[in-house]
């Protein structure tokens, strides 16, 4: 059985390019490019595993963030260009479980994905 991501970016390239890469790697894809709309779709989803990037207009990651751990316990892997400590540990303290910075190799991507589904 394949493991359910939940991709969260604004940046449609980004979710286009891992909505094509990540199936060939064994996992079922949901991408979503308004923090908003990915909160909502934690809810009816139910992924294993959510990817999300931080900078993003109207509802941010670090929001996004705080909203799904008021209801979930899904492993959230941030994915985002913002290499500050100061914003990693907000990620971090906002209840994220693991930290990339882009552009990330696909093969640690992955595995680090593969860590956090357990």
């Amino acid at each position: 059985m394949s493991l359910k991501l939940l991709i969260i970016d604004d940046d449609p390239s980004i979710t286009d390019m891992l909505d094509l890469v990540l199936p060939t790697k064994g996992f079922e894809v949901f991408s979503i490019n308004t923090g908003a709309e990915g909160v909502q779709a934690t809810h009816t989803i139910d992924p294993d595993v959510v990817v999300l990037d931080l900078m993003m207009p109207g509802i941010d990651g670090w929001n996004v963030c705080q909203e799904i751990r008021s209801f979930s316990q899904v492993p959230i892997l941030i994915l985002s260009a913002v290499i500050e400590s100061r914003s990693i540990a907000k990620a971090m303290e906002q209840g994220a479980n693991d930290y990339l910075t882009k552009p990330v190799p696909l093969n640690t991507l992955v595995t680090r994905i593969k860590e956090l589904a357990g």
